[in-house]
C-alpha cells in the first residue's frame, strides 16, 4: 500500500447535479497500491470478520458462528483496541493484500473480497452511498446477532448460517 493524501471523490462527495468527475478510487487502484487512508476507508463495519469461524477441512467451507471476539463493540461492530488487536489477540489477522490471493475465508460481502475478486462493492457500502449507518439498516452487520466469546463455552454450539 502506497501512502498518498489524494484520493479522487466518491460518488458520495459529490453533487447529484454536478457529473463526477473521476472514477472511485477503489474502481481505478488495485488493492496493492492503496494508501493507508484508501485501504482503511474500504471497511464497512459489518463486523463480520471478528466473528468465530471454522473452516472445514474436508471442503474448505467456512463455517462462522454468532460468537464475536471481546474487543468488538457490538453496536458500533468495530474493533475497541485497533491500533492494538494483533498484540491482544494473536489469532487476529491484521489484513493486507497478501491475504487476499485466497479471499474465500472473508465474508462474501466483504469490500476486501469482493474487490480481490472483480466484484463491485454492495450499494449500502458507505463509499457508494455515504452513509456508515447503511450497514446496519440493511441487515449486513452483525449488530445485535452476537455474544462476546467471554460468555460462551463452546462456539460450535453457536453456529449461524446469515454469513455469507
Amino acid at each position: 500500500m502506497q501512502d498518498s493524501m489524494s484520493e479522487p471523490p466518491s460518488p458520495s462527495q459529490t453533487s447529484p447535479d454536478q457529473p463526477l468527475q473521476a472514477q472511485p478510487f477503489w474502481e481505478t487502484t488495485a488493492l496493492a497500491d492503496m494508501s493507508a487512508a484508501q485501504w482503511e476507508s474500504l471497511c464497512d463495519g459489518c463486523g463480520k470478520c471478528c466473528l468465530n469461524k471454522y473452516e472445514d477441512e474436508d471442503t474448505g467451507d467456512m463455517h462462522y458462528t454468532r460468537v464475536a471476539c471481546r474487543l468488538l463493540d457490538h453496536n458500533s461492530c468495530r474493533c475497541t483496541q485497533y491500533a492494538d488487536r494483533s498484540r491482544l489477540v494473536p489469532d487476529c489477522i491484521t489484513l493486507t493484500p497478501e491475504h487476499l490471493e485466497k479471499p474465500g475465508w472473508l465474508p462474501e460481502t466483504c469490500a476486501y473480497r469482493r474487490l480481490a475478486e472483480g466484484r463491485a462493492l454492495p450499494r449500502w457500502h458507505h463509499l457508494r452511498c455515504g452513509d456508515p449507518e447503511a450497514v446496519h439498516r440493511t441487515g449486513a452487520s452483525v449488530r445485535g446477532r452476537v455474544v462476546c466469546e467471554s460468555r460462551v463455552e463452546d462456539p460450535l454450539l453457536h453456529l449461524v448460517d446469515w454469513v455469507r
